[in-house]
């Protein structure tokens, strides 16, 4: 677990889908090994900015544009991967993996297993998370606990300009396959609405996020708000508004899912002995669940309340935008749930 504390000087403020660019951009200049490849990932500079002026800089012969086939150019990736590269892959939207999971499941997450370690995937799988702009149930589902599931990868998920840097440069690093999921409403676009987070301070030059440790976004001793991604965004803005009433929110970012950082989970209650877990992907056979046993499988009198899980019901996400932000895991209903273990 770690605490958030300034590692460099406070130069400059970078929105994330910046931060994200930069950190591709860096490795590729360090490794000519990492090309970038996926739908409209050239020209187009990705839909949702992810790659912008990589092509310009690279060429397309390390930045590929492929069509619309999630099977085959995640199957290129693989292959590209066990032959010495390191490729990152954009799936455009995590609700795609349906059309490509034998590839991601059944070839990057085990080839390694398979091969009795001999041969490895370092392998990144980038894709789009997240709801709450009308995409759609087919477009707008998170998905990483469907991920997280799957023995064999790592999974990823930033909920900050300079986590998302600092993430993608481990992911892009690391030996194994890695997926790395980053939430529309993170990414500070200017023609989507956007959480005032999601532009903020980025280091400059190397700079490497440990995957498998969670940070304490917020210090609190009354309860503790364990989430990934835009609810960090939605839980802090919940623990600002309930500290004028004295009541002190603890917010843990997990960053990672794989691993996770148990530790940081077990270290946040045990002070302050009350758990809301906010996730935005479903709540059944979930994140939440997962979060929740790690605290009844070590030590459940920990707890002075029992657990709240505020999570995107079992139901479609509507396109609908007011049934669809009715089902979302935003402020209101994780204010409740704080006020409901501390009643």
């Amino acid at each position: 677990m770690t605490t958030t504390a300034p590692t460099q000087p406070a130069t400059r403020r970078l929105n994330t889908s910046k931060a994200m660019v930069e950190a591709i951009a860096q490795e590729m200049e360090r490794d000519e090994t990492v090309v970038y490849l996926g739908e409209d990932v050239g020209a187009y500079g990705g839909i949702f900015s992810s790659t912008t002026g990589l092509l310009e800089k690279f060429g397309k012969d390390r930045v590929i544009d492929t069509p619309i086939s999630e099977t085959a150019f995640i199957g290129l990736g693989i292959g590209a991967a066990t032959e010495g590269m390191r490729p990152i892959v954009e799936l455009m939207f995590a609700d795609f993996m349906g059309v490509c999971l034998d590839q991601i499941y059944n070839h990057m997450a085990k080839i390694h297993y398979f091969s009795g370690g001999n041969v490895k995937v370092p392998m990144v799988l980038t894709t789009a998370v997240g709801g709450g702009y009308s995409d759609g149930g087919q477009h707008s589902q998170c998905l990483w606990g469907t991920f997280a599931h799957l023995p064999g990868m790592k999974v990823v998920v930033p909920s900050n300009p300079a986590d998302a840097k600092g993430l993608m440069t481990a992911a892009i690093r690391d030996d194994s396959p890695v997926v790395y999921m980053f939430h529309k409403g993170i990414m500070g676009l200017p023609w989507m609405a956007k959480n005032r987070r999601s532009v903020d301070v980025v280091p400059e030059g190397e700079h490497v996020v440990e995957i498998g440790r969670a940070n304490v976004v917020r210090e609190g001793s009354d309860v503790s708000v364990v989430t990934l991604s835009l609810s960090v965004h939605h839980a802090l803005d919940v623990a600002e508004k309930l500290d004028g009433e004295g009541v002190s929110a603890e917010v843990l970012d997990l960053r990672s899912l794989v691993p996770l950082d148990r530790e940081a989970i077990l270290t946040s209650v045990r002070k302050t002995g009350r758990l809301v877990v906010v996730d935005e992907d479903y709540l059944s056979f979930g994140v939440s669940g997962e979060v929740a046993a790690t605290i009844t499988d070590e030590d459940p009198s920990m707890l002075r309340a029992p657990v709240q899980r505020v999570t995107m019901p079992d139901v479609p996400i509507p396109y609908a935008h007011a049934l669809e932000y009715a089902v979302l895991p935003l402020q209101e209903r994780i204010e409740a749930a704080v006020r409901r273990v501390l009643a």
